[in-house]
């Protein structure tokens, strides 16, 4: 797998021993609004703070860059920490 590129604001992590790219992008920012069930994505800090773990999975499924993936095998810190990285490198990406 190519690297990351930060400039996207994109990062790579391992899920359940695969590397994975995670990337929120407008499509995938979308989908989190959609699977979150929010009205404006200026409500997805405070709503990050209280989701079950299917919306979990939701949320790291929506920001997996390449083909989707079984990710019935990745742990709850592995969730965590992949989502955490991919929001702190959208940011980091624009410069914030």
């Amino acid at each position: 797998m190519p690297p990351a590129n930060p400039a996207r604001g994109e990062v790579v992590v391992h899920l359940a021993g695969a590397p994975r790219r995670l990337c929120l992008t407008l499509g995938a920012l979308a989908r989190i609004e959609g699977a979150l069930a929010l009205t404006d994505w200026r409500e997805l800090p405070a709503r990050m703070e209280t989701l079950s773990a299917r919306e979990l999975l939701a949320v790291l499924a929506a920001l997996i860059e390449d083909e989707p993936a079984d990710l019935s095998g990745v742990t709850i810190p592995e969730a965590l920490a992949a989502v955490a990285a991919a929001l702190a490198a959208s940011t980091s990406g624009m410069g914030a």
